[in-house]
């Protein structure tokens, strides 16, 4: 239930600070995104955030089967 609530706010989170945002738009957004280096910038963003994710299922992966070896 706790991960339940927790995501539900997550996505709530996501969602007001999606509509809180003006619209004018960023002048660096533009112009990284007239010389193509915007993909770069999303590109590190991704492999950050996967190399993150990756990382924590690892751990997580460890930390269970240290737990199933203490409770034999």
């Amino acid at each position: 239930m706790k991960k339940i609530i927790l995501s539900f706010l997550l996505v709530l989170n996501g969602l007001i600070c999606s509509f809180a945002q003006s619209n004018t738009g960023a002048e660096m957004a533009t112009g990284l995104r007239s010389s193509g280096k915007i993909y770069v910038v999303v590109l590190v963003l991704v492999v950050l955030f996967l190399g993150l994710v990756i990382y924590l299922f690892t751990i997580d992966k460890k930390l269970k089967r240290l737990e199933n070896h203490f409770r034999k």
